[in-house]
């Protein structure tokens, strides 16, 4: 859930959970961005942007699945996301480039590949100064370019990504951490839902955690993707599409252990 205010959003957890369960959950919140149209005079930040050409060094190859390639969905431009991420960005890998399998196959084709394994959702980073425009050859679906502006607001996690160890709540009147949070919260849980989201936290509406914990912490969440028909994609009924990594993971930069997620109703 999303707030424009930091001292606003502490002033609410307090008023809304207590004085011990309130700063907890405050705790927890995270810089994130919202990825806005780059229209009316607004410039887009960076080379931020939805759809259009991935931005790949001229020797990374196209990442395929099973042959397939994959459609570009998202670029984030990392050094310029910096001024309104601050501290979640401790290192900067440059530009980020999201892939996905989304190609127009007949049915049966598609069928047999392994749409479930990590392979058929893709981060790749670039160096800006290396990065060369690169279209994605048929059957993969060619978006249109979006530039898009970043937005940066104060996230915290909606219901469902708080686990029972984070806040204080009482036994016996919630079943859990979850139910503490939806029940202070209601107007404001998932109220990023339905929008294009970069870091922070994102919309877990769905009753599903979308951030899965190692050692290392919750998982740095890097990309929500809603349903939108100007782009021409969507996810099942009203669906999203998340992208995480481990905390370590971001850390060193191993873009490999992305992990991408689709929830719908």
């Amino acid at each position: 859930m999303e707030f424009h205010d930091t001292a606003e959003m502490r002033r609410v957890c307090v008023e809304r959970l207590g004085e011990r369960a309130g700063p907890q959950f405050a705790a927890m919140a995270r810089r994130g961005v919202r990825l806005e149209p780059a229209s009316g005079g607004a410039p887009a930040t960076g080379r931020c942007r939805l759809g259009g050409p991935a931005l790949l060094e001229p020797e990374t190859r196209w990442p395929e699945l099973d042959g397939v390639p994959l459609s570009l969905l998202a670029v984030l431009d990392t050094d310029a996301l910096a001024a309104p991420l601050g501290s979640e960005l401790p290192t900067r890998p440059g530009l980020l480039n999201f892939f996905s399998l989304a190609p127009d196959l007949p049915y049966e084709t598609y069928r047999q590949l392994d749409t479930s394994g990590p392979q058929a959702h893709r981060v790749i980073p670039a160096d800006p100064a290396r990065a060369v425009e690169r279209t994605a050859h048929e059957p993969a679906r060619n978006y249109p370019a979006r530039p898009v502006r970043a937005v940066g607001s104060t996230m915290l996690p909606d219901a469902w990504d708080v686990e029972d160890h984070d806040v204080e709540f009482d036994s016996d009147r919630h079943w859990g951490a979850a139910s503490l949070i939806l029940a202070a919260f209601d107007d404001l849980d998932g109220n990023t839902a339905g929008q294009h989201c970069a870091f922070g936290w994102p919309d877990a509406s769905y009753a599903y955690a979308v951030t899965g914990r190692d050692a290392g912490g919750p998982a740095v969440h890097l990309l929500q993707l809603a349903e939108d028909t100007g782009l021409g994609w969507g996810w099942g009924d009203a669906g999203t599409m998340y992208f995480t990594i481990p905390a370590k993971a971001f850390a060193v930069g191993d873009f490999g252990k992305v992990e991408a997620a689709v929830r719908s109703c």
